[in-house]
């Protein structure tokens, strides 16, 4: 809030202020090399500018049947690329793997009459809470490169991820073959501000053409840059993470065996019956059910062990 407050006068428009031209400068500090970085509201806007300079209109991008870009965009993907196809996926916990994705590649015939992959994008941590390793990352980037397939990463809860992980923020993107990076700060703290991460810098100039023909070329920027920095400076950014992570083991200790996924990140899922979930929501709580016999919990960048012991005690309780 105070750095939105100290971006409250009179600079130039759009992202030709001073906020907005430290973002480069910013982010290549953090990846350990030069790389260019926009601003956009939302994750979404995020997701699909990125996909839609990774793949052309008759394309298609290959994601996990369960990612955010398939099930939870609204048809989003498709209108930004006008038009290339999703192609989906399988895995446990929201993950792609390298055989998963050799599979799926081998379905397809390399002629006129079937949509060519262009792009691969994966989410970490995923829809459910699941971290990919450097490793991991890096064995799905050689597949990409191998094909000439562009490699993009949702990172919505990247913080989350990293902190899980503990390792450089390189090691899980460029150094593991990434090209475009959705780094997640709404999530994380911010108010309507998202980070889009170029490791190929010839991407950028087309995507801030995109970025205004959608529509989220906001005229006063900085006030989404100044909250971007102001995450950056002193690791804020992954002190919220850590934070998010800390709590949703508390409760991931209380809920035992209950929980569907291993809990790495700041997401847990629990099996509930309809009764237990009726008496935790008489008790004062409110949560996501989650298909049938399952609760959906997410802990938050502020929240302490005082916030979520009241959950936690009331589910070991059931």
């Amino acid at each position: 809030m105070a750095a939105i407050a100290a971006a409250d006068t009179l600079d130039t428009a759009y992202d030709g202020d001073a906020w907005s031209g430290r973002l480069d400068a910013a982010f290549s500090d953090l990846f350990e090399r030069r790389v260019s970085a926009i601003w956009v509201p939302t994750g979404t806007a995020a997701n699909c500018l990125a996909l839609a300079v990774l793949c052309p209109p008759f394309g298609g991008v290959l994601c996990h049947e369960e990612a955010h870009v398939q099930t939870d965009e609204g048809g989003a993907p498709e209108f930004y690329t006008h038009g290339a196809k999703l192609m989906t996926v399988p895995g446990v916990g929201a993950k792609v793997t390298p055989d998963a994705l050799k599979a799926k590649l081998g379905t397809l015939r390399n002629d006129v009459h079937q949509v060519q992959p262009h792009a691969l994008t994966i989410t970490n941590a995923t829809e459910y809470g699941l971290v990919y390793t450097p490793e991991e990352v890096a064995a799905l980037g050689a597949l990409c490169r191998d094909r000439g397939i562009g490699f993009h990463m949702d990172g919505a809860r990247f913080a989350n991820a990293v902190a899980s992980l503990g390792c450089s923020p390189a090691d899980v993107t460029w150094r593991a073959g990434v090209d475009a990076l959705s780094f997640g700060f709404t999530k994380n703290g911010g108010m309507s501000a998202e980070a889009l991460v170029f490791f190929k810098p010839n991407l950028i100039d087309e995507t801030k053409r995109r970025r205004k023909r959608a529509g989220h070329l906001l005229s006063k920027g900085r006030y989404l840059a100044a909250q971007i920095l102001a995450l950056l400076e002193g690791d804020l950014w992954l002190e919220n993470g850590r934070a998010a992570n800390a709590a949703a083991r508390l409760m991931a200790e209380a809920a035992g065996t209950r929980c569907v996924h291993p809990v790495q990140a700041n997401e847990i899922f629990i099996r509930v019956t309809a009764a237990e979930a009726a008496s935790l929501r008489t008790q004062g709580f409110d949560f996501y059910d989650w298909g049938e016999g399952e609760a959906r919990l997410v802990t938050a960048w502020n929240h302490s062990a005082e916030d979520v012991r009241p959950l936690a005690a009331a589910i070991a309780a059931l």
